[in-house]
């Protein structure tokens, strides 16, 4: 049996919703200031971060605004690659493979829309990577730079003095690493997962030193040195110890990111400042608050009630907008905000679209038949349009990498502020503003 939820129940779960995305789109602390004749008050409020704890789960995350590097500044480095060794394919597969692996281990290190590209200049290969918000470069440019060499080993004693035995079993084994938390403990360790060669060679390794430390060197300084409790089949195993969350981290990200394939050197680094600053921030912002109220307007007048349940939707299509910005979260450059305005014209242009079909069949059915069949009959036009334009963000975003298409860290921001925009304003295009009118607007009269 199905069961149906009425258009009220559904108005309310939307606006309780729409709330929650109010506090979340608030920024950090919110100054109240009131003067009224001889009364005033000062106060703020003060919007708290995302703290949720379910049993030993602990989910923080902070809710603010990341801008990229055009709006918040940042750190530019080069790199230049020593290929002389190399030529022809062999190159370019080098520096593409370099490319691939200094924007991993960006990544990895938590910074948002990096911009990792190749640059040839007087027949020398380079690296510019550009870290929107990183202005302590120090820990990046070490991250980024470094060789990270894994090696397993045993240790051996000789004139009751112990030293290290290498083993065959290095980082080239390893798959991948990630942090994960101690189910008896709760503190991190590193999960490692070996391959087929690995695995094999990790069992033997084990199987001999069982009761005995296994040492682990990462270039060349020790990182743990954990007892060996029996032999470990199938290539999965963790490395524990004494770890903050931070050197789990930072540990599993040099593991994960490899060795480089052909050497670096940094030859260029600086700080750069907001090319637009925060003043152009505040013009966008009071341009796009500019043009809202006019579409506002304009829906008001052209549609009357209809337009101003309209309204209502297209102001909580913005607060859950920038809510999900704060969630997922999105890096804001200047072209990603140009991608939200122009989400906020395709959700106007559904409304459009139901209205003026609504318009010729008021004229030969009541309001709630009216009002079902323009949704119902707009959605093919709806549906085809947002398609197309979401097909084009594909492309500009290029999430596969293509190597004929734009990789730029900006184009892609526009890209996907406009996806999640479309997809955003599809839902409050159909669903938020179909019950709205469900539940308040009851009898419509056109003017004569």
């Amino acid at each position: 049996m199905e069961m149906k939820i009425s258009p009220l129940k559904k108005v309310i779960i939307i606006f309780l919703f729409s709330i929650l995305a109010v506090y979340i789109s608030l920024p950090k602390e919110v100054p109240i200031n009131i003067k009224f004749l001889n009364f005033s008050t000062q106060a703020k409020i003060v919007r708290k971060d995302l703290d949720i704890k379910f049993g030993k789960v602990n989910i923080q995350k902070k809710l603010d605004l990341i801008l990229g590097l055009d709006l918040a500044g940042g750190s530019h480095l080069v790199f230049e690659a020593d290929t002389s060794k190399l030529s022809g394919e062999d190159k370019k597969q080098a520096l593409e493979s370099l490319r691939n692996v200094i924007e991993r281990r960006v990544n990895l290190f938590g910074v948002s829309e990096p911009n990792v590209q190749n640059s040839t200049f007087e027949e020398k290969d380079r690296i510019i990577v550009e870290l929107p918000g990183i202005k302590n470069t120090k820990d990046a440019i070490s991250l980024i730079g470094q060789t990270a060499q894994l090696i397993f080993g045993e240790v051996g004693t000789q004139d009751n003095r112990s030293f290290f035995i290498p083993s065959d079993l290095t980082g080239a084994d390893l798959k991948k690493s990630a942090v994960i938390f101690d189910k008896n403990t709760g503190k991190p360790v590193v999960q490692l997962e070996f391959s087929a060669d690995g695995a094999s060679k990790f069992e033997k390794l084990t199987e001999k030193n069982v009761g005995k430390p296994l040492p682990i060197f990462l270039d060349n300084a020790p990182i743990s040195s954990p007892i060996v409790q029996e032999k470990i089949s199938g290539g999965s195993a963790v490395i524990s110890g004494d770890f903050s969350l931070d050197q789990a981290k930072n540990l599993s990200i040099q593991l994960n990111a490899g060795a480089l394939p052909v050497n670096i050197s940094l030859i260029e680094q600086r700080t750069v400042g907001a090319s637009l600053g925060s003043e152009s921030i505040n013009r966008s912002i009071t341009a796009g608050l500019i043009g809202l109220l006019m579409v506002i307007i304009f829906m008001i007048l052209a549609y009357g009630k209809l337009g101003l349940i309209a309204s209502i939707a297209l102001i909580i299509f913005g607060v859950i907008t920038l809510s999900l910005y704060k969630l997922i979260p999105v890096v804001l450059t200047l072209p990603g905000i140009a991608g939200f305005l122009l989400s906020v014209g395709m959700a106007v242009d559904s409304n459009i679209l139901i209205f003026e079909r609504f318009k010729e069949e008021k004229v030969k059915r009541n309001f709630a038949d009216a009002l079902e069949i323009s949704f119902g009959r707009a959605w093919d036009s709806i549906r085809d349009a947002n398609i197309a334009t979401l097909v084009t963000a594909f492309i500009l975003a290029n999430p596969l990498d293509f190597s004929f298409l734009h990789t730029s860290g900006p184009v892609r921001g526009f890209a996907m502020t406009l996806s999640l925009g479309i997809a955003i304003s599809l839902f409050t295009g159909i669903v938020v503003s179909r019950n709205l009118l469900r539940v308040f607007i009851k009898e419509y009269k056109p003017n004569r």
